[in-house]
């Protein structure tokens, strides 16, 4: 019922949030065929002017976010070309500034890097730099996914799930859901986690970009000094945020155990069948490195691409004694994303 809901907003909106529609789309990257054209269309018949065109310019790529995060060249070469097309098939003066951003586009040397810029409910923003490609350096780490939205949007409804306590994310790739969670949920302590050197390196790199004070030696001060430490930074910088280099093959229940994690999360984790085994590990390990009082809540957000793959994750967690519920997913959609696709969120017992 809220995807379809969620779906109806979307087709018909109100033509005054035309212009932040096309911005939360540009921002985050969202496909250019994607972006709402067809309101652009009808916006621009009635108006028989270029004001509308000239706002969505200028809260896209002219844009003081895209102006210091832009995304790929490519991309806005394509949305200004389609921008252009749009404003040619009105009888409106010519544009200039439409053609001489262009210009200034194509002239703009091409990287294997982007950004991307999330627009939160508050109006601040989450910018990860990704690589360009899907797949680079034999990791798929390195750009941002659809679940991940899905449990950042889903932890912006259940903030207190998070508030105040410690968090393990496993598999933390770019780390959107981590640094949204830690910007709106008020985390005591949020450890980032991922076992490939290029994507644990990148990941640093955007919780800097975000504002985030990282803690790289927090567990070397010990439990207590620690424990006092978050407290510290908790008054005076926000959550301490820890990245964790964590191989789900190798983590032992003591490692995992120094994590004293008191929340669990990933998303888009379930992927391969030779991932899965090695992902059931690890949450077995989670599930018995404490005592029955301290488990931590387990949640797995999962884009459902190959009915196969999840069948067998969940054939694999039925094996070894591990139980899950699917929990409600978000009611209210803040990014942008592929709202067609199936997503769901476990929550995992003993």
């Amino acid at each position: 019922m809220a995807e379809k809901q969620a779906a109806e907003e979307e087709k018909d909106p109100p033509y005054d949030q035309l212009e932040l529609r096309f911005q939360r789309g540009f921002l985050a990257g969202r496909r250019v065929a994607d972006l709402p054209w067809k309101d652009l269309e009808q916006t621009l018949k009635i108006s028989k002017d270029s004001s509308s065109l000239l706002a969505i310019l200028q809260k896209t790529v002219l844009h003081p976010l895209c102006l210091k995060y832009p995304p790929s060249v490519n991309y806005r070469r394509h949305f200004l070309s389609e921008l252009i097309k749009q404003h040619e098939c009105t009888a409106a003066e010519p544009l200039d500034e439409l053609y001489e951003t262009l210009g200034d586009v194509l002239n703009s040397e091409a990287s294997a890097h982007c950004y991307k810029s999330f627009i939160l409910p508050s109006g601040d923003a989450v910018t990860v730099r990704e690589n360009v490609a899907i797949i680079s350096q034999g990791t798929t780490g390195l750009v941002t996914w659809d679940a991940g939205l899905y449990l950042a949007e889903w932890a912006l409804e259940h903030p207190f799930v998070f508030t105040n306590r410690r968090i393990l994310e496993l598999g933390s790739g770019t780390g959107l859901t981590g640094i949204a969670i830690c910007r709106t949920c008020h985390p005591k302590a949020y450890i980032f986690s991922d076992y490939h050197q290029r994507v644990l390196e990148e990941l640093s790199e955007n919780i800097r970009l975000n504002g985030f004070f990282l803690q790289c030696e927090c567990y070397s001060l010990g439990r207590a000094k620690c424990r006092c430490h978050e407290a510290e930074l908790a008054e005076l910088h926000g959550p301490c945020v820890t990245v964790a280099e964590l191989d789900w093959n190798l983590g032992t229940k003591e490692q995992l155990a120094e994590f004293r994690a008191e929340v669990v999360v990933a998303a888009d984790v379930i992927y391969d069948p030779n991932v899965t085994k090695s992902l059931v590990a690890i949450l077995q390990r989670l599930l018995t490195c404490t005592d029955a009082e301290n488990l931590p809540e387990i949640y797995i957000a999962s884009t459902c691409r190959n009915p196969d793959t999840y069948c067998h994750f969940q054939r694999t967690l039925e094996d070894v004694g591990i139980r899950w519920e699917v929990v409600p997913g978000p009611q209210k959609n803040f990014f942008p994303y592929n709202r067609s696709t199936k997503i769901t969120i476990m929550k995992f017992l003993l």
